[in-house]
């Protein structure tokens, strides 16, 4: 009978070895993907988390912005970027915004508007972003040109245009961006990604960008 008991306490104790073993393997795989991506961090946002642009997000065609000089209700705007990258605005006329920052901005209209109102306390923000969008072509579901409004990873373009369709070869997704020194090519593979492998692929997109899915 006591022999039996040890026997069976034997059992046990492998068993519990053997899920402690197992829980310690869980915990430690993915640390290399983890130090990878630690070591190819993402470029900071020009969104806030909030969705709200930050100071160096850069402005593009279509663009609305609200441009206001406190105690100044004549000096308080709202503005379109034209396609020609230009915009209007009182005592100053037309100035180029596209391009530029939310900060250089500010600056520049300071710069010029100072001759007639001294010492200005200027506000720049965007009210409504118009010129961030990003294509996706190919074999999705819903294939086309797709507006932003925060800042938007692969995955979730790709989501955004239905998802791959099933004859989409998941290791061969092609983004790329043009510059104007050229284009960049940046290559993603669907099912590393989404396993948590290769994360430095998902990178965050920027305007203009194309996803090309074969």
């Amino acid at each position: 009978m006591i022999r039996a008991v040890e026997k069976k306490m034997s059992r046990h104790n492998v068993t519990a070895v053997c899920w402690v073993l197992a829980i310690l393997w869980i915990h430690t795989a993915g640390i290399p993907h983890a130090v990878r991506a630690a070591e190819n961090p993402t470029p900071q946002p020009s969104v806030t988390p909030g969705g709200l642009p930050s100071d160096d997000y850069i402005i593009g065609s279509g663009d609305i912005l609200e441009i206001s000089v406190w105690k100044e209700p004549d000096l308080a705007k709202l503005v379109t970027v034209l396609p020609d990258g230009k915009i209007t605005f009182p005592l100053i006329g037309q100035i180029i915004a596209e391009g530029a920052t939310l900060g250089q901005l500010k600056a520049h209209i300071e710069q010029k508007i100072v001759r007639f109102v001294p010492d200005p306390n200027l506000t720049v923000a965007v009210h409504e972003i118009k010129s961030l969008y990003v294509y996706v072509v190919g074999k999705v579901y819903n294939a086309g040109r797709f507006e932003l409004n925060t800042n938007v990873d692969v995955l979730q373009a790709l989501a955004m245009a239905g998802g791959l369709n099933p004859f989409a070869k998941k290791s061969k997704i092609k983004i790329f961006r043009k510059r104007k020194d050229g284009t960049l090519q940046f290559d993603f593979d669907y099912d590393r990604v989404s396993e948590g492998k290769n994360l430095e692929q998902n990178i965050t997109l920027q305007r203009g960008d194309v996803i090309v899915v074969p």
